[in-house]
């Protein structure tokens, strides 16, 4: 008895308590729900994954794939950030304005001078901001979304309010910068090499043309990022420090971990990759709007939740996130392949959403339980 409890203050390991990763649940879920989909598919005598006409050969429906993948693509850059900050014990209710305030601003920076022989009609610099290199708006960009979540953390770390009423502020004021930036007007043409930032072949040039996946550069840096973001917050002390935070804030401090400029970057964090997604979005589009990303954050913070984050701190990974982006983006498409009205699609996702933070609820209580 004394060699079986060696070293574990008198208890002994039980075999049958053991708890797997909670993204296997989520993983399971979406496969569940692909299942469903499949079916529902099949009744209406379609198929949700696979082809289904003879003319093409093919086993999957690339079509419908592709636009899984670049329809959660962005979002879910952003919900990388989102899910940082969350883990800290945060919210970020900002991002979707910071896309759309950032969106405007990169497209000023880089449009082309001449649009079919004639001068750029939604120029909105003169000669100085044409035709500048790539780099430039890239630059602004970054800029843009670092100096908004560098707001963001400042407020929240040192004047104390709640993150909620924080990101709230700048969530205003910035779809407030996107709307007074060019008078409400759309800003278009931008250059070739800005274009071809998300419209490019990016994943074929890296594997040396094997894997020539046209117009996916959205999706291949998402998965760059979440997997950059896994290991950092798995092996790194930026991800050991953010889960400490959300874990016990009062015992993080007593650790010596410094609080406030650690949330200060994890915000930080959050407005660069809302920046990125704003720079994919628009040379995906070609265009800028000063309504861009509306709603982003609240799907961001879903593709979190749904992935099994913890609203209250301390739990969470990348990539239940991406788990929690995959589900969403297969909730969207399956509901257009049975062809379910728009309004129905938004309130079962309501459902969907509040489904899951009541899954985490009952999860902390569990485990506070147990």
């Amino acid at each position: 008895m004394a060699e079986a409890t060696h070293g574990l203050g008198g208890l002994k390991y039980d075999p049958a308590k053991r708890t797997r990763a909670p993204e296997w649940n989520v993983f399971g879920a979406l496969v569940l729900i692909l299942v469903i989909f499949e079916v529902l598919n099949r009744m209406q005598g379609g198929s949700f994954l696979f082809n289904m006409r003879d003319n093409v050969d093919a086993i999957f429906n690339q079509q419908r794939l592709d636009i899984m993948i670049l329809q959660v693509a962005i979002i879910g850059i952003i919900a990388l950030g989102v899910t940082q900050v969350i883990i800290i014990g945060g919210i970020d209710l900002s991002s979707g304005s910071v896309v759309g305030a950032t969106a405007m601003i990169v497209m000023s920076f880089a449009q082309t001078a001449m649009v079919n022989g004639n001068p750029n009609p939604k120029a909105i610099f003169g000669d100085w901001a044409m035709d500048l290199p790539v780099i430039v708006p890239i630059a602004a960009g970054l800029a843009c979304g670092l100096l908004a979540g560098l707001v963001n953390g400042l407020l929240v770390a040192y004047t104390k309010i709640p993150p909620f009423i924080a990101t709230l502020g700048m969530m205003v004021s910035a779809r407030g910068v996107a709307r007074w930036w060019s008078n409400g007007q759309p800003v278009s043409f931008p250059t070739e090499g800005y274009g071809s930032l998300a419209n490019g072949d990016l994943l074929g040039g890296m594997t040396f043309g094997l894997l020539s996946w046209q117009g996916q550069n959205p999706a291949v840096v998402f998965v760059l990022l979440a997997v950059l973001f896994h290991l950092v917050m798995k092996y790194t002390l930026y991800g050991k420090r953010s889960y400490a935070i959300g874990s016990n804030e009062a015992a993080a401090r007593m650790s010596g971990i410094n609080v406030d400029r650690h949330k200060v970057l994890v915000y930080t964090m959050a407005g660069l990759l809302a920046a990125v997604a704003a720079i994919l979005l628009t040379s995906k589009n070609l265009t800028a709007q000063a309504g861009m990303g509306v709603m982003y954050e609240l799907d961001a913070i879903a593709m979190a939740v749904i992935g099994g984050v913890s609203l209250a701190g301390g739990r969470g990974s990348i990539i239940g996130t991406v788990l929690g982006a995959a589900i969403f983006s297969v909730i969207i498409s399956g509901f257009t392949s049975i062809r379910l009205d728009a309004y129905y699609q938004e309130m079962v996702k309501g459902a969907i959403i509040v489904g899951a933070v009541v899954l985490d609820q009952w999860r902390q209580r569990t485990r506070t339980r147990g």
